[in-house]
């Protein structure tokens, strides 16, 4: 499936259109944004071509009339038009408003964000163990609000809980970002460990120990540098500390080994700035990450992601990217919303989570998500997620996966 983008007239344009062209344009129009936005296909009216006109020629909230407009589908279409105006007046003209509509998919980059500033240069995401990988669920709670209670995924073979302090709470999907950054640097390390001992050296093992300066961090996960941002920094290292993962492994419902983990080991700040923000950290990697990710032979267990991951603004999407990364590498791979809502860790019910994603899928139609295309589909008993890759480049010199999952 293509995402469907769609494309506007300049308003000096479709003002030298004739009357028969302007509303063949306008019908047009509304065909893809209902299609785009997962919309009942409506029939504009002589009335209703008439407002679109005005509006699309002068941007005059006025000129839609939402007011009188009866409760049909052409009502509320235009009447969410006027609503997405409304509660947006940064935007004014007609892409703004449509485009409003939804959430907008990525966030948009920091004003000084240069990717080949990175001092990393490939992101990757690291598994627990070699039959129960951290892609599988989701280790931390879906949104910032502040999570206590512990998660508990069961799934075919293994029980999978995230528990997290009663006085900091889970790591979030944000605070994920800092291991994401932790397990690239130790990756890179490595990498340059092989590398010349390969060339005949005897270099050192990468240590466990790390000081990333705060700002590299930031940069690293595509935030800007505002005060809030280094507030938050040391809360989020917090709740990664206080994270604590138990996977017990089962062999035919048999209980064969039990395993508790922490996303970071441990954490200290060396050194603040003059106004008491964190300058400088030293992370303690954990050692199941640092044993999966520096190993003697063969390569580490880890799977390169984009770097636009950072900008998915949803918990949601970020969910979805790395089950879709996981499950469907450089093909397909097809999740059942059940068993989504299972593995995403989500406190909302199953109608609200599933009303969530559709509006989030309907959201990737205008805003693609990287590397995937999303598209909701009626299986025998429930609706399925399929996440297809485009073809992403940055992911063409991979294998293909060779994970996936059964729809049941």
């Amino acid at each position: 499936m293509t995402a469907n983008r769609i494309t506007f007239m300049p308003r000096d344009q479709f003002a030298g259109l004739s009357l028969q062209q302007k509303n063949e344009y306008l019908c047009d129009l509304a065909a893809r944004f209902c299609t785009a936005t997962n919309r009942p296909a409506v029939e504009l009216d002589k009335e209703a071509l008439s407002r679109l006109r005005r509006f699309y020629s002068r941007r005059s909230f006025a000129d839609l009339g939402v007011k009188n407009l009866p409760d049909d589908d052409l009502g509320r279409a235009l009447r969410g038009l006027g609503d997405a105006i409304k509660n947006d007046e940064r935007k004014q003209d007609l892409v703004g408003a449509l485009k409003s509509e939804l959430p907008a998919v990525l966030r948009e980059p920091p004003i000084d964000d240069s990717q080949m500033a990175f001092f990393v240069p490939t992101i990757y995401d690291a598994p627990i163990k070699d039959d129960v990988h951290l892609m599988d669920v989701s280790p931390f709670a879906l949104n910032k609000n502040r999570r206590t209670n512990t998660i508990r995924y069961e799934l075919k073979d293994s029980i999978v809980t995230v528990a997290g302090t009663a006085e900091y709470g889970l790591a979030t999907v944000f605070d994920y970002d800092i291991f994401l950054h932790m397990v690239s640097y130790l990756a890179e390390e490595y990498r340059r460990y092989k590398t010349a001992a390969e060339k005949g050296r005897r270099p050192d093992l990468p240590a466990r120990v790390y000081r990333p300066n705060a700002a590299h961090i930031l940069k690293f996960c595509r935030r800007s540098s505002g005060g809030r941002q280094y507030k938050d920094l040391e809360a989020a290292l917090d709740r990664l500390k206080g994270t604590q993962i138990k996977i017990v492994n089962l062999n035919k419902g048999k209980r064969r080994e039990a395993l508790g983990v922490s996303l970071i080991q441990d954490y200290r700040v060396v050194s603040t700035t003059m106004t008491g923000h964190v300058d400088e950290v030293e992370i303690e990697i954990p050692a199941w990450v640092y044993d999966n990710v520096v190993k003697e032979k063969g390569h580490p267990h880890i799977l390169t992601i984009n770097p636009d991951y950072f900008l998915i603004s949803q918990g949601i999407g970020r969910v979805i990217y790395r089950l879709a990364r996981k499950a469907a590498g450089r093909g397909e791979a097809r999740y059942s919303l059940n068993e989504l809502h299972k593995r995403s860790g989500s406190m909302q019910a199953l109608p609200q989570f599933r009303q969530m994603v559709g509006q989030f899928v309907a959201s990737t139609k205008m805003f693609p998500m990287p590397d995937y295309d999303l598209e909701l589909t009626q299986g025998q008993r429930e609706t399925i997620l399929v996440m297809t890759n485009r073809g992403t480049e940055a992911l063409a010199d991979e294998a293909p996966a060779q994970f996936g999952l059964a729809v049941g």
